[in-house]
């Protein structure tokens, strides 16, 4: 099984398959830098900063079908509730996890 869903990508581009291959690319070129950002935020115990770039990848992850809403939520509720870091620590590395994944396998399927 995969570690992404391309379903929504292949709905949105309406059978255009270079369309699909140039939104993997730009996913694959934008998520990591806002990644290591929402990363370096939650180390620093920036709450704020971290839920900007977390909320900013929530559509793409999504679209991707990253199944990614709940670690997303815990980032989110941390800035307005300082939820304990325990949580959000983890939340994140299971987002970083699951990207790295989803990257490995949509950069061996797209040849990119």
């Amino acid at each position: 099984m995969k570690n992404y869903d391309l379903e929504n990508v292949e709905e949105m581009a309406g059978g255009d398959k270079d369309f699909v291959k140039v939104v993997v690319q730009t996913f694959i070129e934008e998520i990591p830098p806002d990644l290591e950002a929402m990363n370096q935020a939650v180390i620093e115990g920036n709450a704020s900063q971290a839920y900007q770039y977390a909320h900013k990848m929530k559509p793409n992850l999504q679209m991707f079908g990253l199944e990614l809403m709940p670690q997303i939520k815990v980032i989110e509720e941390w800035s307005k509730s300082g939820k304990d870091e325990t949580e959000v620590h983890i939340a994140s590395r299971t987002i970083t996890d699951k990207y790295q994944k989803a990257e490995k396998e949509l950069k061996e399927d797209f040849n990119l």
